[in-house]
């Protein structure tokens, strides 16, 4: 039995409610929101500022003091499966994003408030589903939609602190900024900056539960009011969302996920680490992973009602010259178990090493090794003409070094091996088939901050 049916006018009077109450507790807590941080300074030479466009001749930088900024990242890719795998192909393919930010604070209105709005489009192909792996080995090409030169707006919220230690958050939200790591995230987790196989930039049992940029309402807690000590997430998401539409169809009550996740600085050993643990749990009614069909006339699809997520990763330096400076060297490990029906991807390990400046006269250059499992309760369907089973567990390598050309420039050569979890090529005569062997892709990455 269904508690509760939102119509179109429950929607409108959802949003208008959410906006009056934000508004209400925006008047109310504006004095004691948040410290404002120091303006990014773009300025500077070609070859050492921050970013290849520079200061906009000084508006860039004029805006940044106002509170306006804006972060565009653009990633090109040169990408080959050389052995193995389904197919030996190369292909050419990009992205943009651009991520705009407004602190009200710092505009002249109110303290505490920030409106982020994140835009991109991709170009070219990817190599994805010619490896036989269910994790993508590009995983910049899947946004905002895989397989298509589109443009899309993957975040567009509002964050409002209301203490120093509390902000409540509503709009669509890019999931890939949670599972932060320090050495397996990447600066937007799409593989732009670390590593590109989507496996080290976010535990993918997550996305079964989880689409592309649903709309969610949350609060987050700061502990310290630094949210480099600790950090602490609760959010409910639409289960159903896409990067090209808002997406507010999409606000029903049986289809909902439940997310929270919190992270925490560590100092082992006397040095800079992470401890992080959240958990995602689904209202979603989903086709079940074990199937029974029949001849008979009206055979349906049996459904599976819910689904939950349990994750955990940390990140800990055992070599760090200057403490939180973010150069050295330390390792990193992610975990996650799910359900196992519907969710077929029902464990996940990752563990690797990686680092950043670890010469001296290459203070920017970046590296990381890794090796990541994925243990697949593997679907079923049973028919009268017998019983058949399409995938194996899942198993990667991948390392990269990454060359600072300059501080906005980062040439990174990428080599991944990959034990795909489909078996054999789909083909309807057995003769066709041929088994999947172990793909080696090579790859050349070109980042520039603009």
């Amino acid at each position: 039995m269904r508690l509760f049916a939102f119509d179109n006018s429950c929607r409108r009077r959802l949003v208008r409610a959410l906006a009056a109450g934000l508004w209400l507790l925006v008047a109310a807590f504006s004095t004691s929101a948040k410290a404002q941080v120091p303006a990014p300074n773009y300025s500077g030479d070609f070859l050492t500022r921050s970013t290849l466009t520079g200061d906009w001749g000084g508006v860039r930088n004029d805006l940044a003091n106002k509170g306006i900024t804006f972060d565009i990242y653009m990633t090109q890719i040169l990408q080959g499966v050389v052995s193995g795998g389904k197919s030996n192909v190369w292909e050419y393919g990009g992205r943009s994003q651009v991520t705009m930010t407004v602190d009200t604070g710092k505009l002249g209105l109110w303290k505490g408030g920030f409106l982020t709005i994140e835009g991109e489009g991709n170009w070219g192909s990817g190599v994805n589903a010619n490896t036989g792996s269910l994790m993508p080995v590009n995983t910049s090409q899947l946004f905002p939609v895989p397989g298509s030169d589109a443009i899309g707006v993957p975040a567009f919220n509002y964050t409002q602190f209301l203490s120093p230690n509390f902000a409540v958050m509503v709009g669509k939200v890019d999931p890939f900024s949670s599972d932060d790591n320090e050495f397996a995230h990447g600066k937007y987790a799409k593989g732009d900056t670390q590593f590109m196989n989507t496996a080290f930039n976010v535990n993918p049992l997550t996305l079964f539960t989880v689409p592309y940029t649903p709309l969610g309402v949350g609060a987050v807690i700061l502990p310290t009011g630094n949210p480099g000590d600790a950090t602490i997430k609760f959010m409910v998401l639409t289960t159903s969302g896409t990067a090209d539409t808002v997406g507010f169809n999409n606000v029903r009550s049986d289809d909902l996920t439940f997310f929270g996740e919190g992270r925490v600085r560590t100092d082992f050993f006397g040095m800079t680490g992470h401890q992080l643990i959240g958990g995602l749990v689904s209202t979603k009614e989903y086709t079940s992973i074990t199937q029974q069909l029949s001849l008979d006339a009206g055979t349906t699809l049996a459904k599976k009602k819910g689904s939950w997520v349990v994750f955990y990763n940390f990140d800990q330096y055992f070599y760090e010259p200057v403490k939180g400076s973010g150069n050295g060297v330390g390792v990193f490990g992610r975990v996650g178990v799910a359900d196992g029906d519907p969710n077929f991807l029902q464990y996940f390990y990752s563990f690797g090493i990686g680092g950043k400046g670890i010469f001296a006269t290459r203070p920017n250059d970046r590296f990381g090794v890794g090796w990541y499992y994925i243990n697949i309760n593997n679907p079923t369907l049973d028919t009268p003409f017998g019983s058949f089973q399409f995938l194996r567990d899942e198993q990667g390598i991948e390392a990269f070094y990454s060359f600072a050309l300059t501080p906005w420039a980062h040439l990174t050569p990428n080599i991944q091996f990959i034990r795909g979890a489909q078996k054999q090529t789909l083909a309807l005569s057995p003769t066709d088939r041929r088994d999947i062997q172990t793909s080696t892709t090579i790859g050349l990455r070109l980042g520039l901050a603009l």
